[in-house]
């Protein structure tokens, strides 16, 4: 992969900075969801067609895994790699950031303050389930 510079914001932005990635992410992290059609079911509506195409770009990157589904051959399941699960503390501070910044959001208030005062054990929390799913 190129990069525009050796920034480390920078290098971020380049593997996840377009706007439908990192909700691709959340929905791993956060809701379990493993297939394309899963994903596509999220509230922001991605096209079929962008969806693939980050699907892809995630998998080249190392973030995601792609296998076939065991109870059914011809789906694809999408798992978080080491790299895409080590997303998981950014993706908290960025739900700390919107529910201090927007009054609008829907973080439940209950992860807001689990995270507040208990990341460590909740990141633990996730990864463990993670693994277990994958």
């Amino acid at each position: 992969m190129q990069r525009r510079s050796n920034c480390p914001i920078s290098n971020v932005l380049d593997i996840v900075g377009d706007k439908w990635s990192l909700l691709i992410v959340r929905d791993l992290l956060f809701f379990g969801k493993q297939t394309f059609s899963e994903i596509q079911t999220s509230d922001e509506r991605v096209a079929t067609n962008i969806l693939s195409s980050r699907l892809e770009k995630l998998e080249n990157d190392g973030l995601i895994t792609k296998q076939a589904d065991t109870r059914d051959k011809r789906k694809k399941v999408y798992l978080l790699s080491e790299k895409g699960i080590d997303m998981l503390p950014i993706m908290l501070e960025m739900i700390l950031w919107s529910s201090k910044h927007d009054p609008d959001t829907n973080a439940p208030q209950d992860l807001v303050k689990r995270i507040q005062t208990d990341k460590i054990q909740l990141m633990s929390e996730v990864v463990s389930q993670l693994k277990r799913e994958g």
